[in-house]
């Protein structure tokens, strides 16, 4: 495949006149899987391609894109992308193409995970309705299988040429009132269980029967990994230089500062095979490993090409996140607080104000409520309001990080005094 693309690429290239070029090809072999109310419903398979072409005379751009590798279509995308070239404006943020890189090989996806069939998908499907139907319950989710290879050049001499593979797996399981959700998704197949999802499932399920009504306020919580994705992925939604310069966020002039919790730590790597880690980022950067905040302290925040040229710095983008985990059990936790509330998922999440960092959101798939160590009763789900770094300040303890995509891994949170500031009805 990686000669297919470069063939393609060299077409391209004879064909283009522009000053600078960026050239992206991406070939997807996707699987997926759809199963509703204890069915199977629907099943894709098939491979696709997307061919990217960005061009520019001095500092006016043009971009277009295609799904044809035959000649005729690979020309008209070059005039295209120079045609809208031709009669765009100046771009004042324009930077020029990658020029060459050292890269590191690209690792083999697992084999577990390429060789994956569709009979084994749906034979874990059918361990999923069988759980189901045995509770007089429905279920419904999607599994999917990803195989990507993917190529750039630019017209400064980058190349490079990376290959990947992931597996998803996701099911809500809904029996009048009650519905929870749970959702995996790795590069290994063979380090997935379905056993263990339906544990998981079933454990959600029969926690959340006749839900009481919570009280809002404060109140110790337990996010459950789930919930710390949901909702500290969205921190690198805000967490840019250029932005915190500019007086956007609440990280301006805080590099090199503890801003976080001392608990909090968050880096990319390079080195954790069991990590998706691409050998370069869409800019034809290589990857490397990055500590973006340690022990609360911000070490760095991402910066694009043009910014970091303004700056005179190093371009650094988000490539995989590893939120640092402690060894707490969840039963450490509940004994730790006099009471407190588990929660399962967040979403709905939204920035209330960027530059103080406030978000709001709800809780879903389940909330629980605990004191003395023990688990008491399921609760109906909140509205929250909090500030995601004054979060970190209040973190009591940790749990084992756990992967929940293949390139984001993190752990159970205790946070002290969440703030709640209303309960729904459902």
């Amino acid at each position: 495949m990686k000669e297919e693309m470069k063939k393609t690429a060299e077409l391209i290239q004879k064909q283009c006149q522009a000053d600078d070029f960026t050239l992206q090809i991406y070939r997807t072999d996707d699987l997926r899987t759809r199963f509703a109310q204890n069915a199977v419903t629907q099943h894709i398979n098939g491979a696709n391609i997307t061919i990217r072409l960005d061009v520019s005379f001095d500092n006016k751009t043009g971009t277009a894109s295609t799904n044809q590798t035959d000649d005729d279509s690979l020309k008209n995308l070059v005039k295209k992308a120079e045609n809208i070239a031709r009669l765009n404006k100046p771009d004042p943020e324009f930077v020029p193409s990658e020029n060459a890189h050292e890269l590191r090989e690209p690792i083999n996806p697992h084999r577990a995970t390429t060789e994956l069939q569709v009979e084994k998908i749906v034979d874990d499907i059918v361990e999923c309705i069988r759980n189901a139907e045995g509770r007089d319950a429905r279920v419904s989710g999607i599994s999917e299988k990803n195989v990507t290879k993917y190529f750039m050049q630019t017209g400064n001499g980058f190349e490079g040429y990376d290959e990947s593979a992931s597996f998803s797996h996701s099911m809500t399981m809904k029996k009048g009132g009650v519905e929870t959700k749970v959702y995996r998704a790795l590069s290994d197949y063979a380090e997935f269980s379905i056993d263990e999802m339906i544990s998981q499932l079933n454990s959600q399920f029969d926690s959340l029967q006749e839900p009481q009504p919570g009280q809002i306020g404060r109140i110790p919580v337990i996010l459950r990994p789930q919930a710390v994705l949901s909702w500290f992925l969205y921190l690198f939604w805000i967490f840019r230089l250029r932005e915190a310069d500019e007086g956007m966020t609440p990280f301006t002039d805080q590099i090199g500062k503890e801003f976080f919790g001392k608990d909090f730590s968050i880096h990319s790597t390079i080195n954790d095979p069991k990590i998706e880690t691409p050998v370069f980022t869409p800019d034809g950067l290589p990857t490397e490993n990055i500590d973006w905040i340690v022990n609360g302290v911000i070490k760095k925040m991402q910066v694009d090409r043009y910014y970091a040229r303004k700056k005179e710095i190093k371009p650094a983008m988000l490539f995989n996140m590893v939120i640092d985990g402690g060894d707490a059990t969840e039963e450490n936790m509940m004994k730790q607080v006099e009471r407190g509330v588990i929660v399962n998922n967040l979403w709905y999440i939204r920035p209330v104000d960027t530059k103080s960092g406030e978000w709001t959101g709800l809780t879903r798939d389940g909330v629980l409520y605990f004191e003395n160590g023990e688990i008491q009763h399921s609760l109906t789900n909140f509205r929250w309001n909090e500030v995601l770094h004054d979060v970190t300040k209040r973190i009591l303890a940790l749990g084992p990080p756990v992967q929940l995509r293949p390139e984001i891994v993190v752990p159970t949170m205790l946070i002290d005094d969440f703030n709640f500031v209303d309960v729904t009805t459902f």
